[in-house]
């Protein structure tokens, strides 16, 4: 085992990271906050992760990578050479997770055939993680959040009624699936502890993205509803929206229960008005109480907005960006970012009172660990 310090629940698990770019090595990320053993495969030129997105001046590794790779050792192994290829197959041998993120049939084609590695190492799980899943007619398409954000509904609610769709402007998909493929491989591993069988365990972008889409799949099968564009409003929260104040600060607010609905309404001034007293009425007249609602926070200062909305005890909060957000005292008391080898970064996840894990270092140089993990693999055998 190496020298650094690794801490929390998962320590002794060990976990080959194949996968590239975000969804696949995020789910890797995790297992390593967590204490397990995380060996990042790269090929010589390194994983495509190091050059994406902003870099640091003087460095040649982005943020992306120290984010998304933390924890991790770096092995640099040509699996187009045997022999690297045997030291692969040998670190999956012993490995209780191996992640990867290929076309569906590449993996197969380098002679690492999921249910051949499990024959050797019966307790594996493999983690495939693809744009569309291993099978179905899309299933050698290429994957991209992007086309899942198009395919799964969600870029048509995106965006103003009277606009075109939009995509999530940060890496919202492969975020979500890097969530999923952690909750996924974590019952895969805790059914092999179990039972000693390891399985394999096929997620996709698409269907990520579909799981955050809530009932709009039945209200379409049983009421032919199809959600339009509504900017930032939902069809059962109203009001529900961002707004301007006359200050020219933005603020969120959201009335998802009917108590916080009716004492919202009654501080912009629609108490009584038939129509906004039940959700139905309230949907049927959507731009009305869209209407009263932006027009009492217009004409009044941010200030004065949220004072008064929270002593209503309704949900309001201002509209951030992200230096507002790691300046807030909220976060700064949660300790919700933390610096890792000078990179400021989201802190864990979660936050378990008995073992809560460790962030042990930023995203690794190129072969850094590559000594270090063939002496091991010499050493024990």
């Amino acid at each position: 085992m190496n020298s650094r310090e690794h801490s929390g629940p998962l320590v002794g698990l060990k976990v080959v990271d194949l996968a590239t770019v975000v969804a696949g090595p995020g789910v890797a990320k995790y297992f390593a906050d967590y204490g397990a053993d995380v060996i990042k495969i790269e090929r010589p030129s390194g994983d495509s992760t190091r050059a994406m997105g902003w870099t640091q001046p003087g460095e040649t590794d982005s943020l992306w990578w120290k984010l998304v790779n933390r924890g991790k050792r770096s092995l640099v192994l040509d699996l187009k050479n045997n022999d690297d290829l045997s030291i692969l197959k040998e670190l999956i041998d012993s490995a209780d997770l191996l992640i990867e993120n290929m076309r569906p049939g590449k993996i197969e084609q380098l002679g690492l055939d999921p249910e051949q590695l499990i024959s050797r190492n019966p307790k594996l799980v493999v983690l495939r993680v693809s744009g569309f899943g291993q099978t179905g007619p899309y299933a050698q398409k290429p994957g991209f959040a992007t086309i899942a954000e198009a395919l799964s509904g969600l870029s048509s609610l995106l965006g103003e009624p009277d606009g075109g769709p939009l995509l999530p402007p940060i890496a919202l998909t492969d975020e979500v699936t890097a969530l999923v493929g952690s909750f996924s491989a974590m019952i895969a591993i805790y059914h092999a502890k179990l039972t000693g069988q390891g399985q394999i365990v096929d997620i996709d972008l698409v269907d990520s993205v579909l799981q955050i889409m809530g009932p709009l799949p039945a209200a379409w099968d049983s009421l032919g509803y199809l959600q339009p564009r509504l900017g930032s409003s939902i069809p059962y929260s109203i009001p529900r929206g961002t707004y301007k104040c006359s200050d020219g600060v933005w603020v969120a607010l959201s009335a998802s229960a009917e108590s916080v609905a009716k004492r919202l309404i009654e501080t912009v001034g629609g108490g009584g008005d038939p129509r906004f007293t039940s959700f139905q009425s309230r949907f049927e007249n959507r731009e009305a109480l869209e209407e009263l609602t932006s027009n009492w926070i217009g004409s009044r200062t941010s200030k004065e907005v949220i004072e008064t909305i929270e002593a209503a005890d309704a949900a309001i909060a201002p509209v951030y960006n992200m230096q507002q957000v790691i300046e807030d005292p909220h976060f700064i008391a949660r300790e919700s970012f933390t610096k890792v080898d000078g990179i400021l970064m989201q802190n864990l996840v979660a936050r378990l009172s008995k073992t809560p894990g460790k962030i042990i270092s930023a995203g690794p140089k190129l072969g850094e660990h590559n000594e270090e993990i063939k002496r091991e693999l010499h050493d024990k055998n």
